[in-house]
Order: C-alpha cells, then structure tokens, then sequence
C-alpha cells in the first residue's frame, strides 16, 4: 500500500451509498430490537397525532367556530382532542428519543471498541502506511456522526415515508384538487432541495479529506513538538496548519453558504403554494362548494406536513452518504487482516533454553527492496550476539523478525527449533524482552509503568526489579517515591530515567532472550557503566542480541556481526574484527 501522510488526500466516494456497509451497521440493531421497535411505535404515535391534527382543527373551524349554544359541547369535544393531540406530539418524541439516543450510543461504543481492538492485532505494517492522525479520526469522529445516524435518521427516515403517505391518503379525501395543489409546489421544491443537498454532499467529501489531513498533521506536531522547537520550526508548521485549515474553512464555508439556500427556497415554494391554496379554493367557493375554510387550514398545515418529510428525506440522503464514507473507512479498519497472526496449529513454547535460527531468510518492508537476503544465523542458547553496521542495513530488522513484529518474506526464524509462526504470539513475546531505543513511558505512577513488564507483579518485586537496575535513583528523586506521577510520555523525566524504568520492566519480565536495540544511546556515561554492571548479571544464562553504535557497550559479546550489504559481512569476536582489519575494524578507529 502507498505510505499515506498528512498533505494526501483519502478518497472516499461519498456520491454513492453503499449498501453493504449500511447493511453491517443495521444488523447491530437486531439485538436491540425490541428498543427499536418500541421507539418506532412511539414515533408512529407521535406522526399519526400530527396527521390526524388538520382534520379536527378543520372541523373546529367549519363546525364550532360559527358558534351557536348548542355548539359548545362540540367545541369542547374538538378542544379536548386536540389538547390529547398536542399533548402526544409533545411528550412522545422525549421518549422515543431518548430511547433510540440509548441505543444509539451502545451501537457506537460496539463499533469503537471493535475498531480499537482489532487496532491492538494489526500488524506494524497498517502502522508504517498511515499517520497517527489518520488512523484516531477513524475511531474518534467517524464513529461519533454513527450516533446521530442512529439515534435520529434512522428511525425519522421510516416515519417520513409513513407521514407522506398517511397525510396524502387525508388530503385525497379532503379535496383531490387541493391536493394537487400542494403536490405542484412541494415536488419542484423538493427536487431543488435534493440538488442543493447532493452538490452539498459533493463538498463533504472533500471537506472529509481536509479534515483528515488537518487532524494527521495535529497529531504529527504533538508528538515532535520538542524537536520542532529545536530546530525552529514552530512558525513554519503554524503556516502548514494554517494552510490545512484554509483549505477546509473555505470548503466549509461553501457548505454552510449551500445549506442556507434550504430557507429561501422552502419558503418560496412555500408562499407560492400557499397562495395557489387560497387562489383554488375561492374558485371552488364561486363553482358553490362549502366548508372550504377549514378545509383551506388544514391543507396550509397539511402543506407543511408533507413537505417537512420531503425535506427531511433529501437530509437523510446526504447523512446516509456521509454515514457510507464514515462506515467505508472504519469497516476497511475493522476488515484488514491481522497478518501477524496465530496459525491454526500455534503451541505454546515449553522449556526455553535461548536458542535461535534464522534459516536463508529474506524480508523487505517495500516490495522489491530486499534489507535482508538469504539471511543466515544460528545462536547457541546464552549467546550474546552484538550487530553493528550502518543506519538501515538490517540490524533491527532482525530483531523485528524474531519478535515477529514482521514476518519474513523467504526462510525461516525459529526458537528452539521451532518456526516462530507456529508460536502462540503471546507465548514467543513473554519469552523476549525487547529494549527499544526509544522506550514510552505511559501517563501514570512510576510503579504501575515498571508493572508493564508484569502485570500480576507485586509492589516489592516491581521495586526489586528497579534496584537492580539502579531505578530506584528515579523514584528518590520524587517525594512521592514509586507513587510518584509521570506526565504523558514520560513528561517529568530525562531520556536517561526513562530508559531506566524500561530497563525495569525487563527486568521484572525476566525473559529468556533478551534484545537491547541502541538501549544506552540515551543514558549518560556514569549511569550506563552502573547498568553493564548489573547487566551482566541479569544477562547471565541468557541469550541477547544487542544493537549499539557505542561500541565499548557489545565488545564482551560472544560475537559480533557486522550487518551489510542485506546480510552478515563479518562475523567473530571484537579481537577476531580488529584483526581482520574490515568495515569493524574501520568503524572502531573511526569512534575512537
């Protein structure tokens, strides 16, 4: 897949409803259906009580207004009905409202956590192709306008039909030729409504996109901010954002200038209808026809009835294109493959001595561009094993096979004899500890981060574990000790402190096979010659692969392999390289 970034569009064709995805959405109703279908029995209630409303007022008008004594029984009767009217159409939509607003939100929090979870399974791959940004949008906003779909358009869209169909059926009874009156001015109006709605709907899909890139390249600042300030970069950032917000203000702007043309126009076909009633209705009154001043009432309010759902429908349209690109993009989520997977036939590891192989592989992360091939290493269980090498040869892809966090394209990584794609994946990771370059340290207490390594570890063994590695120095600094509160990624401590505390959890994890990926890059001279100290102790009777550019760090490595040209160019201990007098050799004369 093309690697999407904050400046590319994602196009969604939102001119198009897909039926597929809506049909997916729908079937997360079933088990709540007798919530739904109560909620729709109350909205009918509501819709037959504002249809049935014309037809009593139209009597009060004809019957009770030219009032004589014995018509105030009558009037009684017509006012107490509508009052019992009125007081449905007030009282009912709370309750179905409310209702389909329940039902609603726990479709939605199904959806987000589908989304989120199935986020944790996905491989580093789905990661590497899109930005942060992109990627939350999707569980964020996206999933949010579900609720409103649900919880109002959905049900509305039923009910509008009904009220157009209920309210012709009284109309026709009423008068066919006010009906037809009423028709010729709410159907040009609802068509120029619908154009209006669709080139709205055109605008939305662009605007979408802007906002996509807006949010990618937020989340993307956020996250470099120091290094943004670092290199002066805050004015030219604040001129791309401004540029991305731009670019999305105008194009809302042209949406909400668009949108306000549903007034003007409703109320024009609105007062062309309502004087081409009045006009049709002295005619019948001068052909002789009676009774024609409640009946004008009740169209003028049937007029309205009708031409609300019209209205409304074309809305329900343009949400339900808006909900199909929504649904597109969290459901090409939801449907990605989890690639790094459990095999059918996965096992658990049993007894691990820390034996490793990697048999004739070849991995590339962009097709055609191979980092490794036929990649050979065999490491005796207790091995060190150092790799050294220029930036990008492979060092950490090897790590990453092993881990599999990537699978490899040909061959084979196997521990203890075993292909690792037939380990259970949480079987192979709690057997390998992996120290990254650059740890992340989570927002909470010091102690609860060191339990990241365990998390059934008690309060003394998570602080043993941090002695051993001189963490303890972290937690004295603060008055609340291991209690103490870190910000969000390790806000509150040095680089040096933060690779302390996942030095840690390693430790606190216990592994048999440990890998340091450039762990001590970030740790002062007297704090890492505290921590070889007790690595050496904490490595004893484990394997280790460990990837530095300080090279005093891997020297008492069992080997050392020298990663070049998509493979191992030299191999053997620190004494054996400099003897050889190659690229290790060079790259030590270079660091001293």
């Amino acid at each position: 897949m093309k690697r999407n970034t904050y400046y590319m569009d994602e196009v969604v064709n939102t001119d198009r409803v897909d039926v597929k995805y809506l049909k997916r959405l729908l079937r997360r109703v079933l088990p709540y259906k007798k919530i739904f279908l109560f909620s729709l029995f109350l909205l009918l209630l509501s819709s037959v009580a504002a249809v049935l409303s014309p037809v009593l007022i139209r009597g009060l008008v004809n019957e009770v207004i030219p009032a004589t004594e014995r018509q105030t029984r009558l009037f009684a009767l017509y006012s107490a009905g509508l009052a019992g009217l009125g007081l449905m159409q007030a009282v009912l939509p709370y309750f179905h409202k409310t209702m389909m607003g329940k039902l609603g939100n726990r479709i939605v929090s199904e959806v987000r956590s589908e989304v989120f979870a199935h986020l944790q399974e996905l491989s580093f791959e789905y990661y590497d192709n899109r930005p942060a940004g992109k990627i939350s949008i999707r569980v964020t906003e996206y999933v949010n306008e579900l609720s409103d779909f649900l919880s109002d358009y959905l049900l509305n869209f039923i009910v509008d039909i009904i009220k157009i169909v209920t309210g012709t059926v009284f109309m026709l009874v009423l008068s066919p030729v006010l009906t037809a009156v009423v028709y010729a001015a709410i159907l040009p109006m609802a068509a120029c409504i619908f154009l209006i709605r669709s080139s709205i709907r055109k605008l939305f899909r662009y605007h979408r996109a802007k906002l996509s890139n807006r949010v990618a390249f937020l989340v993307e600042s956020i996250m470099g901010e120091k290094v943004i300030k670092n290199y002066n970069r805050s004015r030219y950032n604040t001129a791309i954002y401004l540029d991305l917000q731009d670019d999305s203000a105008k194009t809302w702007l042209k949406i909400v200038r668009r949108n306000e043309l549903n007034n003007p126009v409703t109320e024009l076909f609105w007062n062309a209808g309502t004087l081409a009633i009045y006009a049709v209705a002295l005619a019948l009154i001068l052909n002789g026809a009676t009774g024609m001043a409640g009946t004008v009432v009740a169209f003028l309010l049937y007029m309205g009835l009708c031409s609300e759902p019209f209205v409304e429908i074309s809305v329900v349209l343009q949400q339900l294109a808006q909900v199909s690109a929504n649904l597109e993009r969290i459901y090409e989520t939801i449907d990605t493959p989890a690639e790094i997977c459990d095999a059918e036939d996965a096992r658990e590891l049993g007894e691990v001595s820390g034996k490793v192989d990697f048999n004739d592989v070849t991995f590339a992360y962009e097709a055609g561009v191979n980092v490794l091939e036929h990649f050979d290493l065999h490491v005796k269980a207790g091995e060190k094993i150092a790799l050294v090498g220029p930036t990008g040869a492979g060092k950490t892809t090897v790590i990453n096979l092993l881990t599999r966090f990537y699978d490899a394209d040909g061959g084979s990584v196997s521990v203890e004899n075993i292909d690792v794609k037939k380990i259970a994946l949480k079987s192979l990771r709690r057997r390998i500890g992996v120290l990254m370059q650059e740890p992340f340290i989570f927002k909470g207490s010091i102690l609860d981060n060191i339990r990241y390594g365990r998390a059934d570890a008690t309060d003394e063994e998570c602080i043993a574990a941090a002695e051993k590695i001189c963490c303890d120095r972290v937690a004295a600094r603060f008055s609340e000790g291991y209690a103490a509160q870190l910000g969000e990624r390790g806000e509150g401590l040095s680089a040096g402190e933060r690779q302390l505390v996942s030095f840690a959890r390693i430790i606190l994890k216990d592994p048999e096979i440990v890998i340091l990926d450039e762990a001590t890059s970030s740790i002062d001279s007297e704090t890492e010659l505290l921590i070889q100290s007790a690595l050496d102790k904490i490595l004893q009777n484990k394997t280790a692969f460990i990837v530095a550019h300080r090279l005093s760090t891997i020297r008492k490595a069992d080997r050392i392999l020298y990663i070049a040209d998509k493979g191992i160019a030299e191999e053997g201990s620190h004494e054996e390289l400099m003897a050889l007098g190659g690229r290790y050799c060079a790259l030590n004369r270079r660091n001293d």
